[in-house]
């Protein structure tokens, strides 16, 4: 796995409808896409700059990921995500070589991508994302 990009910087907020105009004015592009990811209680709103996205993360559910880590840490980064080819091929060499992950194989994640996590504990306190696209 030799990651071809930084896929997107993953930033946890309380509301996207404050939080989309202010990066809009950080940034000077408009928000390109808002969805929801049911099973990960979250709903996204993505940022193009340059051939990275920014993804900011609102909780759609007091039980969530996303919840659960601005009540812990508050507002800000939560994950980086790079972008793979041969997703599970890569998290089976991964976890073979020592690495905890917290998925063993790609799920569905936003904008169609196959996701998967890996534990902040084997990446020196970084969530990292890994994602293939279809």
């Amino acid at each position: 796995m030799t990651p071809s990009h930084i896929e997107h910087i993953g930033i946890a907020v309380r509301n996207l409808e404050e939080a989309i105009p202010r990066f809009r004015l950080l940034l000077g592009t408009d928000c390109y896409a808002v969805e929801e990811v049911a099973d990960q209680k979250v709903r996204t709103a993505f940022f193009k700059v340059g051939q990275t996205k920014i993804e900011l993360l609102e909780s759609t559910a007091p039980d969530g990921p996303i919840a659960k880590y601005i009540e812990k840490r508050g507002e800000g980064i939560h994950h980086i995500a790079f972008a793979v080819t041969g997703l599970d091929e890569t998290l089976a060499r991964l976890e073979g070589e020592g690495l905890q992950l917290i998925d063993r194989k790609g799920r569905a994640g936003a904008e169609g991508l196959r996701i998967a996590f890996l534990h902040p504990s084997s990446c020196h306190g970084v969530l990292t994302e890994l994602c293939e696209h279809p």
